[in-house]
């Protein structure tokens, strides 16, 4: 009797590399000519978001522009970012950047339920918390769900863990 295969649906952030992009995009705005005596600033915040600081809108949302390339070059998905309206403070203008690690009960539930009516029959699904763990006899199944996991346009980044 083979054991169950399985691997879990996770939604992480690489904060390394969020650091790295982080610092990338504060060297380019230091040293961009259209950055110049704007004010503009990018920092993290602990490991729960980015501060954007800039003395206008534009500016602002050109430094978090930057940001997401920086982002995407080191292989980050960008749904990780929740990205707040842009508010004036002062003579600056901020832009608030959260970052969303960890998938929602009802985000859980939707895959799980998309995985069980579309995916192939004998896989099971568990929610764990903020992540699923899939099951299944066969290792085909398992790729299978990987694919339709992967074809679908989820409001959440995702990545496959554990796979055994």
């Amino acid at each position: 009797m083979a054991a169950d295969s399985s691997f879990d649906i996770v939604s992480k952030i690489d904060h390394q590399e969020v650091d790295n992009a982080v610092n990338q995009t504060a060297k380019e705005i230091s040293q961009r000519f259209d950055f110049k005596n704007t004010g503009a600033s990018v920092t993290r915040r602990g490991e729960a978001g980015i501060d954007v600081i800039a003395n206008a809108e534009e500016r602002a949302l050109a430094v978090v522009d930057v940001l997401k390339e920086k982002l995407i070059k080191r292989g980050q998905s960008l749904k990780v970012l929740e990205i707040g309206e842009p508010r004036t403070s002062g003579k600056e203008v901020k832009v608030d950047i959260d970052l969303k690690e960890g998938i929602s009960q009802e985000q859980a539930k939707k895959v799980s339920k998309l995985i069980r009516d579309e995916g192939p029959k004998g896989v099971k699904v568990q929610v764990q918390g903020d992540e699923l763990r899939v099951s299944s006899k066969k290792r085909d199944d398992l790729q299978e769900v990987i694919s339709l996991v992967k074809g679908q346009d989820l409001d959440f980044a995702v990545q496959f863990t554990n796979y055994r």
